[in-house]
């Protein structure tokens, strides 16, 4: 198995996979900060995406835009590279020269998301802290918070909160490794598709619109999870006091769930889901148009061109 899993082809797809998300959210960043805004604070109201970005414009300046933009490509990168290594590889050793199906790509992914989730969740966690950090929230419920960087955040949250809280939101997270898991098992259907089996190279447009589909779908399938995610990796909401920690977890979904959809109606669960599907369908096509072209290249150099799209 560890052969079929580390190779020098499963590092090339990490790499491309994090250059080509980190060029991606670097460029559509803005549009990840409106919607972590109306995620959170529940008193904000629910307005178009540019409104959102103006309204944050005037209020905080055009920094803001841009805050906490190192912390999420830091978790970006180590997030997709880990994701892309672990999917590519465990599906080299499962498929083992065989054509791929849709059922064999969610399987693969939900595992891929499984390891990425418990690895990398205290990034997350960090990042969305530093992100929403000096912001001007409507919700006078939200204490305001003093980190200086990415490792003083570490250090707070473990002295304030314990260690556990580094891995708040992880059992949404990995209900929501049916994200990632949905979203590849479209990619690498449609790609399949397109190809009719004939080993080829992607089109610009072809990888840029087949990506943009799966990330739309993967999005609105899983968007109430999302929400829900982020405010417990937010960390400012009443936890529940089971001793049983699945128990605790599942009490605390429900709650935040049932209390959004009190406050703001069924539509509540769905609050920011216009800045999120315009921020990741864009973010997700240009990625995967990244990560094609520079895995492509990567394997041309290489000179594995042809046994790459064979066993693609």
């Amino acid at each position: 198995m560890s052969s079929a899993v580390f190779t020098y082809e499963s590092l090339v797809h990490a790499v491309s996979g994090a250059m080509g998300s980190v060029t991606a959210m670097t460029v559509f960043f803005p549009l990840d900060t409106a919607r972590l805004r109306l995620q959170v604070d529940e008193n904000r109201k629910a307005k178009s995406t540019p409104a959102i970005l103006a309204e944050i414009v005037k209020e905080e300046g055009l920094q803001a835009l841009y805050r906490g933009w190192f912390p999420v490509i830091c978790s970006l990168c180590c997030s997709n590279f880990v994701y892309f290594y672990c999917f590519h590889g465990l599906k080299a050793n499962w498929l083992k020269g065989r054509q791929s199906t849709s059922s064999s790509d969610l399987i693969i992914g939900i595992a891929a998301g499984i390891v990425n989730v418990l690895v990398t969740t205290p990034l997350w966690v960090v990042n969305t802290r530093l992100k929403l950090q000096g912001s001007n929230f409507r919700n006078a419920d939200i204490r305001p918070t003093n980190y200086s960087g990415i490792l003083d955040a570490f250090m707070q949250i473990i002295r304030g909160e314990g260690v556990g809280a580094l891995w708040n939101g992880t059992f949404p997270s990995l209900l929501l490794v049916l994200n990632p898991a949905i979203q590849f098992m479209i990619y690498e259907g449609l790609k399949r598709q397109l190809r009719g089996g004939v080993p080829r190279e992607l089109s610009f447009v072809e990888a840029f619109m087949i990506g943009a589909v799966a990330k739309m779908v993967a999005t609105v399938v899983t968007y109430p999870l999302q929400t829900i995610q982020s405010i417990l990796r937010f960390g400012q909401f009443n936890e529940s006091t089971d001793k049983s920690k699945l128990l605790s977890s599942l009490r605390t979904i429900k709650c935040l769930l049932v209390n959004r959809v009190r406050k703001n109606g069924i539509l509540g669960l769905f609050k920011g889901l216009e800045a999120k599907l315009l921020q990741t369908v864009l973010t997700a096509a240009l990625m995967f148009l990244l990560y094609e072209k520079i895995a492509s290249c990567t394997f041309r150099i290489m000179g594995l061109n042809k046994i790459h799209y064979k066993k693609r």
